[in-house]
């Protein structure tokens, strides 16, 4: 029973962790792009 709690705790907390990295990496390239293609405003 607790080693069954405890496998689910630990692939929802992996999940967790794999999903705010890509929401990471997602925003990071947004700003990228956003400031590549920004036109130039000197």
């Amino acid at each position: 029973m607790w080693k069954k709690l405890l496998i689910i705790a630990g692939v929802i907390g992996a999940a967790a962790i794999v999903a705010k990295k890509v929401k990471d990496a997602n925003h990071d390239r947004a700003v990228w792009h956003e400031a590549i293609t920004a036109t130039d405003a000197r």
